[in-house]
C-alpha cells in the first residue's frame, strides 16, 4: 500500500486531465474554478486507498473517486449560495465571483457530470455504484434541509444535530470508501464496515470543522472564521453551550443567535467566550475523539492487513489534528 501523498498525487493528476473548458464558458469555467481551489481531497483519496486495501486496481477506482469529488464540490457551490458565504478555501465563492444564476446552473451540471463518470464501469459495478451514489446524494440533500430548518427552530437536540451532520457530511465519506471496496470486489461485510468506518470518521471530521469555524486560525482555515456564529447556526458548540451555561449566559447566547447584528466581530468574540467558559469547546473536542475512536474500532474488524489498517488510522488521525 502506498503513502497518502502518493494517492493524492495520482488523484490530482487525474483531476488535472479531466479539466477541460467547453462551451459555454460561463457554465464550465466556474466548475473548473471550484475544482481548482484545492481542499483536502479527503473523499477521493479514501476511495483510492480503500480499493488498494483490497488489492484492487487504483486506476480503476479513479473515475469513482472523481465522481465523489465533483459531487462534493457541487454541494459546496449550492451550500455557499444558501449560506450567502463570501469565501471558500480562502477565495471568492462561485456565486460571488460570477452570480447567483451561474452558481446554480454550474452546480447542476456538476451533479450530472458526477453521474456520467460511473458510466465508465461494467454494468454490474455501475449498478452498485449508482445505487449507492443516488442514496447518498439524496441523504446529503436531506441533511442540508435539516441544517436550513434548524436555523429557524428555537430548539434542536444533540441527536438531531448529529443526524444532520451524518447526512450532510458523513454519509459521503462512508460512500467514498464503500465505492473503493465495491470496485475491488471486497465482501459485502467488508464493504459495510468500510462504510461505517468512513461515516464515523466523517462525523468526527464535521465536528472538527465546527470547532475550527469558531477557534481556527483564519490564515490556515480557508473560510471565514466565526461564519457559523454570524449565520446563527446551531452547531454542536452552540447546543452544548446551552446545555452547560448558567441561565444568564444561556439567555445571552439565545439573544445573540436570534438577531442579525452589524457588529459581527463582537458577536463572535462574546460567543466564543461563552463556548469556552461553559465547557462546550472541551465537550466538542471530546465528541471528536469519541467518533474518531469509534471509527478506529470498526477499522480493526475490516479484513485487511495490519500495515494497511495503520495507514488508514494515520490518515484519520491527521484529519482530526488538522488546523485547516
Amino acid at each position: 500500500m502506498k503513502s497518502i501523498e502518493t494517492y493524492q498525487k495520482q488523484f490530482l493528476a487525474y483531476l488535472e486531465a479531466y479539466k477541460t473548458i467547453r462551451e459555454p464558458k460561463n457554465l464550465y469555467e466556474p466548475i473548473q474554478y471550484i475544482l481548482n481551489l484545492g481542499g483536502k481531497r479527503l473523499r477521493p483519496v479514501l476511495t483510492l486507498m480503500t480499493a488498494d486495501c483490497f488489492d484492487g486496481e487504483i486506476k480503476t477506482a479513479l473515475d469513482a473517486a472523481l465522481a465523489v469529488e465533483v459531487f462534493h464540490n457541487f454541494s459546496l457551490i449550492h451550500d455557499d449560495i444558501m449560506d450567502a458565504a463570501p469565501l471558500r478555501r480562502g477565495h471568492q465563492t462561485v456565486h460571488e465571483k460570477w452570480d447567483l444564476n451561474t452558481g446554480i446552473l454550474s452546480g447542476d451540471a456538476m451533479l450530472i457530470m458526477a453521474y456520467q463518470l460511473f458510466e465508465n464501469y461494467p454494468p454490474n459495478i455501475f449498478q452498485k455504484l449508482a445505487k449507492l451514489f443516488s442514496k447518498t446524494a439524496l441523504e446529503v440533500c436531506e441533511g442540508q434541509q435539516y441544517d436550513i430548518d434548524f436555523e429557524t427552530r428555537d430548539t434542536v437536540s444533540i441527536s438531531e444535530y448529529l443526524k444532520m451532520i451524518e447526512y450532510k457530511t458523513a454519509v459521503l465519506v462512508g460512500a467514498a470508501m464503500k465505492m473503493g471496496a465495491i470496485i475491488a470486489n471486497a465482501s459485502k461485510d467488508d464493504q459495510e464496515r468500510c462504510y461505517e468506518f468512513g461515516k464515523n470518521l466523517g462525523i468526527a471530521f464535521q465536528l472538527q470543522d465546527d470547532y475550527l469555524d469558531a477557534f481556527g486560525n483564519p490564515e490556515t482555515f480557508g473560510k471565514q472564521v466565526g461564519g457559523d456564529i454570524i449565520e446563527n447556526k446551531k452547531t454542536y458548540l452552540y447546543l452544548k453551550a446551552l446545555e452547560f451555561s448558567s441561565e444568564k449566559d444561556k439567555l445571552h447566547l439565545k439573544q445573540l443567535f436570534s438577531s442579525e447584528t452589524n457588529n459581527s466581530s463582537e458577536k463572535i468574540q462574546v460567543t466564543k467566550q461563552i463556548f469556552s467558559a461553559s465547557g462546550s469547546a472541551e465537550a466538542t473536542q471530546k465528541a471528536i475523539s469519541f467518533y474518531t475512536t469509534k471509527a478506529f474500532e470498526i477499522l480493526k474488524t475490516i479484513n485487511i492487513s495490519e500495515p494497511k489498517k495503520q495507514i488508514l488510522e494515520s490518515f484519520g488521525t491527521q484529519l482530526m489534528t488538522r488546523d485547516v
